[in-house]
């Protein structure tokens, strides 16, 4: 039997912000980085909810720390918010979905993704970071009820950071098709995500406006499809190695992607085969349609101008050498692997580790 819960209500579209005010708020509490609000987005979105209080809370950095969202959530209770606003990437969404659930108050949740990555505006987790570990937080109550895809919050993002998150995007596309959880609504997904994503990704990169927003909305229904069926190994290294590394989360997915689906496709291999002859990859035989996909995520990396090697990446050779054991500790510990296709033990991880090691 198969089982889709999809409470947020998405929506998409130029001006989409404007929306806020449906909520008729009178304290605002929106929670972003110092970027949105030092260039003064922060305040126009707040704006837009046309709520009389207005506090902002701007400290959000990438791969936010446990004590940050302590700090946030004690603001945010002392505020008394009714309206809470997450505005950002998967940093701000990741933080304020964990002060809001800690805060224990009645106020709804709306995020506004300005990436096309995370996913988080849809999903039940959010991930914090202490001494070095990621630790994923898993609860319905973290998902927002409102996700605001604006595509006027699109038009300036740097190429560099279209395809770190596009390549998330991806990333969750495939675990999510894969993974132990998968049903006929999350497949569903997963495969329009994939599709839509490596269709778009390299126009955006180029710098083509117009298709930012087909991006964003497969980093959405990727969201909804890993929120029920769950993710897999790629992430649960990723976590372990940004954690320990902070090397941005979607270069390590495109580092390890490829390796991830020829270990997994001994397990997973007719799936991996179908998603790549739904995404027009062809190969009639199983493993022939497998290869398709992982040269052809290898090629689009190298289209994207993603690094191949964790050494390209900015992690040292010598320096994974010396936390290879944190590293494979963590990963093996990681909840994405409860879903991964395959059962993950201590010499598969070290294997695709030393694969992806690369040079300086």
């Amino acid at each position: 039997m198969d089982e889709f819960d999809c409470r947020t209500k998405i929506v998409s579209g130029a001006g989409a912000v404007q929306r806020l005010a449906d909520f008729g708020a009178q304290r605002l509490f929106l929670v972003t980085d110092p970027f949105f609000y030092e260039n003064g987005v922060a305040r126009r979105v707040a704006a837009a909810s046309k709520a009389e209080h207005v506090e902002i809370f701007h400290d959000v950095r990438p791969d936010p720390t446990v004590e940050l969202a302590a700090e946030g959530t004690a603001k945010l209770k002392a505020f008394g918010a009714d309206l809470i606003v997450a505005l950002g990437g998967g940093s701000a969404m990741d933080c304020a979905k964990a002060m809001t659930f800690f805060a224990k108050g009645d106020a709804k949740l709306v995020a506004i993704p300005t990436t096309s990555g995370s996913g988080s505006e849809v999903t039940d987790f959010a991930i914090l970071t202490h001494n070095k570990v990621k630790h994923p937080l898993v609860d319905k109550r973290l998902r927002p009820a409102m996700a605001i895809l604006d595509s006027d919050l699109l038009q300036e993002l740097p190429a560099s950071l279209i395809a770190d998150s596009g390549f998330d995007v991806l990333t969750h596309a495939v675990e999510a098709y894969v993974a132990t959880e998968a049903g006929a609504f999350s497949d569903m997904l997963a495969q329009e995500a994939f599709r839509s994503a490596y269709g778009a990704l390299p126009a955006s990169f180029a710098g083509r406006k117009e298709v930012r927003l087909k991006v964003h909305q497969a980093a959405t229904m990727a969201g909804m499809a890993f929120t029920e069926a769950g993710l897999g190994l790629c992430h649960a290294m990723a976590h372990s190695l940004g954690g320990m590394f902070h090397v941005a989360h979607g270069k390590l997915n495109a580092v390890l992607l490829p390796s991830v689906v020829a270990t997994n496709a001994h397990v997973a291999g007719a799936k991996y085969a179908q998603l790549a002859r739904a995404c027009g990859m062809g190969g009639t035989a199983d493993t022939i349609a497998v290869r398709n996909l992982r040269n052809n995520l290898i090629r689009l990396r190298r289209e994207l101008k993603l690094p191949e090697t964790l050494a390209q990446a900015g992690i040292a050779p010598a320096a994974l050498r010396s936390a290879m054991n944190d590293v494979v500790k963590a990963t093996l510990a990681d909840p994405c692997c409860n879903t991964n296709p395959m059962k993950i033990e201590d010499f598969l991880v070290r294997r695709i580790l030393e694969e992806v090691t690369g040079r300086v």
